[in-house]
């Protein structure tokens, strides 16, 4: 393949790697606005049950908002009552953050929700496809990441 083809490829994929998450991102908000929930919601609910303790900066790193639009968002989400937040703060003067029963089962309901819609963008490929998808978008990602320390 010659420098111009590959730099039209390189520009295409990068193009449809947008494209594939802005539908992947409506998809699910679609899913979701019914139980009251945004993406950035489920994100943020998703992460907190699975890594506990996660400081603010790091959940905001991990769903991919600013550490001031993530204040903004665990407000939201505490007046909802879907998460609690400890009332002495810990570590660096953050309070912790744990979901609350009912955004435990918030999120049990999203996620099979979300589960439909990933389930319909990779009704179309095989497994084999799925694998080579995922090892392509990791060595993608990681080429991105390098050097990030």
């Amino acid at each position: 393949m010659d420098d111009a083809t590959e730099a039209a490829l390189a520009k295409e994929l990068g193009i449809l790697l947008k494209a594939t998450q802005a539908a992947l991102h409506h998809r699910m908000d679609e899913a979701l606005r019914p139980l009251g929930l945004t993406v950035s919601q489920y994100a943020c609910l998703s992460t907190l049950r699975a890594e506990p303790g996660i400081t603010g900066s790091e959940l905001a790193r991990r769903t991919f908002v600013s550490r001031q639009s993530m204040n903004v968002l665990v407000q939201g989400m505490e007046r909802q009552g879907l998460v609690d937040r400890a009332e002495e703060p810990g570590p660096r003067r953050e309070r912790a953050v744990a979901p609350t029963p009912a955004g435990t089962a918030a999120l049990a309901v999203a996620e099979s929700r979300v589960a439909e819609v990933t389930a319909r963008m990779l009704g179309r490929l095989g497994a084999a496809e799925r694998m080579a998808l995922r090892d392509a978008l990791v060595a993608s990602r990681d080429a991105l990441l390098a050097g990030d320390d």
